[in-house]
């Protein structure tokens, strides 16, 4: 193949590509199998490795990022970014209507559009390619965070072929579905990290994250919902609308044209009542003059448009009094404020204690005991106080100061440079923590011993019977046969919990049988701060065995995948504490897994080379049978997709984030039918 042939393949593949990417991801309706798509990237992808000097930063090849911000550029809006005025009542809507309708003098229509409740976005393209995304900052400048907007699927990076303008700006909002929001919690907190507050704080804090990698990571999404542009043709907001759906832009289905204010109204009050069932935030309503001519007509105020206007919803919110403020400490010694207050009716539910979060924040709402506060719950948020009602303060009110001790353990509290918490360093002798590292420890995806849970370690703790990992496995029938525990409930009867014969039994036989687990899990399950499940995976296969990883430098960490300068940081400190040095011997000694297992003889070796990733249901093989045939013919099975994954076999009901990133970088799906099938050819072919 020549240059110039090669040249014109790369943008065949790359327009194609684009376009199954845009039925897949905009329409939910591709026209070819994965199989055939991942056959079109492979294929772009070598000629890109080949012929380098065509590769283009809006390839369909690099939605993985990989871009190193050092800091964000700002740089000015081509048109201003402004904000919308906002109203709470119908009545102010009527309001506003008749303004419209007595500036106008002849009869126009509006448009009602879903108010995502995200981080607003500006994307500039040329020639149908995006050059530049820009955050709406103060509405004249924002800052520059393309490589990092890249990384998202729904928002085509090169356009198809068709009639747009060769220069023009689309206005969006990116978001994070509540599904993503909640998974990606839960592996923050499995990771030793602070959970993020809601989706919108997560959105925004991704976006100002400085390596794309990290941000191709989080489950980000984004609908747009303006056109922009000297060339732009339409004659109205909802023809562009629907202009940019067939441009290849993910525009919300939700929007409806209305011919007058009770029209308009009728939908805010279905949108209100539909809006749990969303699988993302929205906090109201966006009303706009369709006409684009009319939308001159009316123009600017010198902060918003006078042909558009926000209802918002009223937050499901509550006013009551601040009893006292606890101090709650984590498994990591993060020590988290916690508001109790009197009783009172929200959402649905009884609320008799809300979130704090940190010391920044009571600083920030000056917040003291005996205030009366209004508290707030709202989508996948806990209740939260969000304002103090200051006329309503006590006289003998005192400033909150944030403890300074461990109200545990009483050891002093740090805060570590760039983090918002502090933390109790007593790691070995704070109660919540050990706790937690046990609760932890036992956990299904670590050691899964189910005959405990976390009832039974506070038993066993509060009797003085563990006080660290190790001890678990020193547990006999004697000491825990008769232990009991004396639980009050709320109606004031107690309630005797006793370990009988049975229960003990049951508990030896789950601990026994944890010795079997695995090396990855049993590294997981030592709970090393930001070593999360998949962490704990990529070190132990790349490693081997616990000496092995003990011993890595700082420079022997970075080069594993996935493993940056907080992960490899928090390793070195942990294998640096004698203590953990000497839990680990313990549990050796107790016969505890610390090496991987060596795989069994292979049958052969015609996967020699090749990395696959399981996901999903099957009906020939198991998913652990599966990955033994795996490993049995010389492949390697990996535990989460990545650049350096062959082949994702697909299941039923597999997770479509894997299908997702297996798509975005170029991985074959195939079904357990073509694994076999894999496996036959190359045996014939090797016989």
């Amino acid at each position: 193949m020549t240059r110039e042939e090669a040249s014109i393949r790369i943008e065949q593949l790359s327009s194609e590509i684009n376009n199954h990417n845009y039925r897949y991801y905009q329409l939910a309706d591709p026209l070819i199998s994965d199989q055939q798509f991942d056959v079109l990237l492979k294929e772009l992808q070598e000629l890109e490795k080949a012929y380098p000097e065509f590769l283009s930063p809006n390839s369909p090849t690099q939605r993985v990022g990989g871009t190193i911000t050092k800091e964000f550029q700002s740089f000015p809006h081509r048109y201003p970014m402004l904000s919308l005025d906002n109203t709470y009542s119908e009545a102010e809507l009527r309001d506003f209507d008749n303004r419209v309708a007595r500036l106008l003098q002849e009869p126009f229509e509006y448009v009602c559009e879903l108010k995502i409740d995200g981080v607003s976005i500006s994307l500039t393209y040329s020639d149908g390619n995006l050059t530049r995304a820009l955050t709406r900052g103060d509405g004249v400048r924002g800052d520059d965070v393309t490589d990092n907007i890249r990384t998202i699927a729904s928002i085509p990076v090169k356009l198809k072929p068709g009639s747009y303008p060769d220069d023009f700006e689309v206005r969006g909002e990116v978001f994070m579905p509540r599904a993503g929001f909640r998974k990606m919690n839960a592996e923050r907190e499995d990771e030793g990290e602070m959970p993020f507050a809601n989706p919108r704080n997560a959105t925004s804090g991704t976006l100002k994250t400085l390596d794309s990698r990290q941000v191709a990571r989080r489950p980000l999404d984004a609908f747009v919902y303006y056109l922009l542009g000297e060339k732009v043709t339409g004659n109205s907001h909802y023809e562009r609308l629907q202009l940019l759906k067939s441009w290849g832009f993910k525009v919300s289905d939700l929007m409806v044209r209305c011919s007058g204010i009770e029209q308009v109204i009728e939908f805010i009050n279905e949108i209100d009542t539909a809006r749990a069932t969303l699988d993302f935030d929205i906090d109201g309503v966006v009303i706009k003059v369709n006409s684009t001519e009319q939308q001159q007509k009316l123009g600017f105020t010198s902060k918003s448009p006078r042909w558009s206007i926000a209802y918002k919803f009223k937050a499901e919110e509550a006013i009551t009094k601040l009893v006292s403020i606890d101090y709650q400490v984590g498994r990591t010694g993060a020590v988290t404020p916690v508001a109790n207050l009197e009783p009172v009716f929200l959402a649905g539910t009884t609320v008799k204690r809300a979130t704090l979060h940190n010391a920044d924040v009571i600083s920030a709402l000056d917040i003291r005991v005996g205030d009366t506060v209004i508290v707030e719950k709202g989508g996948e948020i806990i209740p939260k106080i969000t304002a103090v009602v200051k006329g309503a303060r006590p006289a003998d009110s005192k400033e909150t100061r944030f403890v300074e001790a461990c109200p545990e353990c009483a050891s002093r509290l740090i805060r570590n440079e760039g983090e918002a918490a502090w933390y109790c360093p007593n790691e070995s002798g704070c109660p919540p923590q050990i706790k937690g590292k046990l609760v932890h420890f036992i956990g299904r995806r670590a050691m899964n011993i189910e005959s405990l849970g976390e009832g039974k370690i506070e038993i066993l703790f509060d009797n003085g019977l563990v006080r660290s990992l190790a001890d678990l496995y020193a547990l006999d029938a004697g000491s825990l046969t008769g232990i009991e525990k004396v639980l009050s409930s709320a109606d004031g009867k107690e309630k005797r919990i006793s370990f009988r014969e049975k229960t003990v039994a049951n508990i030896l036989a789950g601990i026994d049988k944890s010795k079997n687990t695995g090396f990855e899990k049993v590294l997981f399950a030592l709970g090393i701060r930001f070593v999360g499940e998949t962490v704990a995976k990529k070190l132990a296969v790349h490693f081997r065995s616990i000496e092995a990883l003990g011993k890595a430098t700082y420079e022997e960490l970075i080069q594993v995948d996935e493993i940056g300068d907080k992960i490899a940081g928090s390793v070195l400190r942990y294998f640096a504490d004698d203590a953990n040095k000497g839990l680990i011997e313990k549990l050796r000694g107790y016969g505890l897994k610390f090496e991987m297992a060596e795989p069994d003889t292979p049958r052969g070796t015609q996967l020699q080379g090749k990395t696959f990733v399981v996901s999903g249901v099957f009906s020939i093989y198991t998913r652990d049978g599966l990955k033994s045939a795996i490993e049995q013919h010389g492949g390697k099975v990996g535990s989460s997709v990545s650049s350096k994954t062959n082949f994702l076999i697909a299941g039923e009901n597999m997770g479509p984030e894997k299908r997702k990133k297996a798509m975005e970088l170029g991985v074959a799906i195939i079904s357990e039918e073509e694994f076999t099938r894999m496996l036959q050819v190359d045996s014939k072919e090797e016989g």
